[in-house]
């Protein structure tokens, strides 16, 4: 792996970060020291975090090594699928019109919702009882 990063940025997704760097490679995804599959646990979370690579046709051009904190394994995933499209944006602009196409780039702003008083959550009502 080449000590300088052809790229690097920043993912986030509900309480999730991720801070992605792009190095040339041959298609490995490494996040917290550890290899995609062995990290996110489930193919599905895979295939999410490598949508951009594949959209773009880079995915064996480039190594990729992410550190995500926050949250569960699925906002991890999509911060480190928002890092990786940021990051292949930044290496080369031509690669903005597919990754827009796909809304890759644009930030999922959904947070959870808080739990009100009096509630048993944020939308849920406890039953109504009329006598």
């Amino acid at each position: 792996m080449a000590a300088e990063p052809l790229a690097a940025a920043t993912g986030r997704r509900k309480s999730s970060t991720a801070h992605v760097k792009v190095f040339p490679g041959q298609g490995n995804i490494t996040i917290n020291g550890l290899s995609a599959l062995d990290y996110l646990k489930r193919e599905t979370l895979v295939m999410i975090v490598e949508v951009p690579l594949e959209i773009t046709e880079t995915k064996s051009g480039y190594d990729i090594v992410a550190w995500a904190k926050g949250g569960g394994l699925s906002g991890q995933a999509g911060a480190v699928r928002l890092g990786i499209a940021r990051s292949l944006l930044a290496i080369d602009e031509m690669h903005k019109k597919p990754l827009r196409a796909a809304g890759l780039l644009t930030r999922d702003s959904r947070e959870v919702e808080r739990k009100k008083p009096g509630q048993p959550g944020a939308r849920k009502r406890f039953q109504f009882s009329k006598r």
